[in-house]
């Protein structure tokens, strides 16, 4: 069994968007008041308090808040393992020693923008084209694929634009594909998206880039109306701003279900770079961190990773380290410039491009990696 997830546009009424972002601000709420308890705590009496304890605190607090009963008892209970989950992956930066543990913060107002049914058919289902929510109504969603497997949870978003999202994660059987012999290692760069160690390139289609102008444009006009307090044309700029960078992460995401489906599609063993990109951005110029941050890597490689798990394929993640200097045939380290786009080495006379010399050592690199 493996778990799916399936996210549909959903359509409200003035009313049921009301009472909707009302219980956003109820979870808002919650959340804030559990992660002051746990602080307070430990501060005061250097006492841990777990999920369970918070979980049990909700019937006092919608004693005192009673507007906490517009929300639905799972919804809260979830809230609550929300914050539980920020402290574990607190605790478990500390203890790896990262420098920046990012202890979790409080919910600003308007900052909290998803809530989470966790139990399907309790507090919500779907009817038909009907999304049954409770103290809601039903609420029209565009189903535009079915839903495959048995749904588990149900979470309903708000995006920055204003739209509403409803996301069901199922459960479903593996849909493994025929097995093939191809094997492909994978070098992700800026120039182009992506070059495979057979020599294909994936151009970089650069979705940033290309609207740049229009948020230069319409930032402009933000900041203008914000230094002359015309706070209602300050507002709808801010509205186009989010759904210009709403159509980018949609073009960006599409795209990286596209290339990374074709993959899967083609290959029985995919290997990549293990890249932390926002590390590279904090080393390179403005300009560069731009382009890395738009091309997003990242979210491509997990994008592949998931489909792998689900088709049967394999994908591994190797050390990326000296994979553009050393000669792919003969193992010589030839150092290079970040210009120098073609790999010569003096030593067996190779002459290849740079980023398909680079696919070869980390498709060999992941077979190295299987043999041990």
């Amino acid at each position: 069994m493996t778990r799916k997830a399936y996210k549909y546009r959903i359509y409200l009424t003035k009313g049921q968007r009301r009472i909707l972002e009302q219980q956003l601000e109820e979870c808002r709420w919650v959340y804030n008041e559990t992660l002051a308890t746990r602080k307070r705590a430990y501060e005061d009496d250097q006492r841990s308090v777990d999920w369970y304890a918070t979980k049990r605190m909700l019937p006092e607090w919608k004693a005192d808040r009673p507007s906490l009963k517009t929300v639905h008892s799972t919804v809260l209970q979830n809230v609550t393992q929300r914050v539980d989950l920020a402290f574990q992956s607190f605790f478990r930066r500390v203890k790896a020693g990262a420098d920046t543990a990012g202890f979790p913060r409080f919910k600003q107002l308007g900052r909290y923008d998803s809530m989470t049914f966790p139990q399907y058919e309790n507090g919500v289902r779907l009817d038909g084209d009907r999304l049954i929510l409770s103290k809601v109504g039903a609420v029209h969603v565009v189903l535009h694929r079915p839903i495959d497997g048995t749904p588990k949870t149900v979470t309903l978003t708000r995006a920055s634009t204003g739209k509403w999202y409803a996301c069901f994660a199922c459960e479903t059987d593996a849909q493994q594909r025929e097995p093939t012999e191809q094997i492909v290692g994978v070098d992700v760069g800026l120039l182009s998206f992506a070059t495979l160690s057979n020599g294909q390139q994936i151009a970089n289609p650069r979705f940033y880039r290309q609207d740049e102008a229009d948020l230069k444009r319409v930032q402009q006009r933000k900041d203008a109306a914000k230094n002359a307090e015309n706070w209602d044309e300050n507002r709808k700029q801010k509205r186009i701003l989010s759904r210009i960078h709403e159509r980018i992460a949609d073009r960006r995401r599409n795209f990286a279900h596209q290339r990374s489906r074709e993959l899967i599609n083609d290959y029985q063993l995919i290997v990549f770079e293990k890249l932390a990109p926002q590390d590279m951005g904090a080393r390179k110029g403005r300009g560069m961190r731009k382009s890395i941050m738009d091309v997003a890597w990242t979210q491509f490689i997990a994008m592949t990773i998931s489909k792998a798990a689900d088709a049967g394929r394999t994908v591994i993640l190797v050390d990326p380290r000296n994979t553009s200097k050393l000669c792919s045939r003969c193992g010589e380290k030839v150092e290079k410039k970040l210009g120098d786009r073609v790999h010569t080495c003096p030593e067996c006379g190779l002459v290849l491009d740079r980023d398909h010399n680079a696919a070869i050592n980390i498709l060999q690199r992941g077979l190295q990696t299987l043999q041990t």
